[in-house]
């Protein structure tokens, strides 16, 4: 059975940061495959959001060198907002025979009991919770998805004492607890450089900063080009 990670966001737009987190998920979950999904219209549509179309062709040259590395564009294509139950639905139906991993940010791990039908999505899925610069896995214990893991362990994978752990999130699905190279780079911090005019030259692909220069994105507060 192969595993296939997915790896959503809204990539606004991708970098390095990304790209090593999904080659070092992959490589430590033994993945075989890691696929990217691009958000299209989120629950939470920003002004400094690009446009979909623009975010998904981004990805797919930052992603072209890995052979990895793929891309769909379920959530593009999709008319209204996409809620992650109704892709990962979607997607497991298209990839039946396949184990699904999905790939989540610590940051975002706490509010999963306020998404849509959280407890469904937990059964679709093995979740792999991945560290970010500015916040901490201890910071996870009153999380109900998180099964009795002991604090001493999420202190532990603070500490690097533990690099991966895996905990029952549901009584179908694993969950993993994993640590990544912590590249403190923000697609925020890219945009605010391309608006005051300077360059993000190391901080992305070369293919990606050269589509953002002749698309003209990123040129105001309002990104939307």
């Amino acid at each position: 059975m192969k595993k296939l990670g997915i790896y959503g966001g809204t990539f606004n737009p991708v970098h390095y940061g990304h790209l090593r987190t999904a080659e070092e998920v992959r490589d430590k979950l033994s993945l075989d495959r890691i696929l990217f999904v691009p958000a299209g219209k989120t629950p939470f549509e920003k002004p400094e959001m690009v446009k979909a179309v623009h975010r998904y062709k981004m990805v797919k040259a930052a992603i072209a060198d890995n052979p990895h590395f793929q891309i769909s564009a379920i959530e593009v294509k999709a008319r209204g907002k996409s809620f992650s139950v109704d892709t990962i639905g979607k997607l497991s139906v298209k990839y039946r025979g396949s184990e699904l991993f999905f790939i989540l940010g610590i940051d975002a791990f706490p509010d999963l009991p306020y998404w849509k039908q959280p407890d469904r999505l937990v059964d679709l899925a093995h979740f792999v919770v991945i560290s970010r610069p500015g916040h901490t896995f201890a910071g996870l214990a009153s999380s109900p998805y998180l099964r009795g893991v002991p604090l001493k362990t999420l202190r532990e994978m603070d500490s690097g004492t533990r690099d991966i752990f895996p905990f029952n999130i549901s009584e179908r699905r694993k969950g993993f607890l994993c640590r990544v190279t912590s590249l403190d780079i923000s697609a925020s911090g890219i945009r605010n450089l391309i608006i005051s005019g300077r360059n993000a030259k190391y901080l992305l692909p070369d293919s990606v900063e050269s589509y953002i220069i002749s698309k003209k994105l990123y040129k105001s507060r309002r990104g939307n080009s």
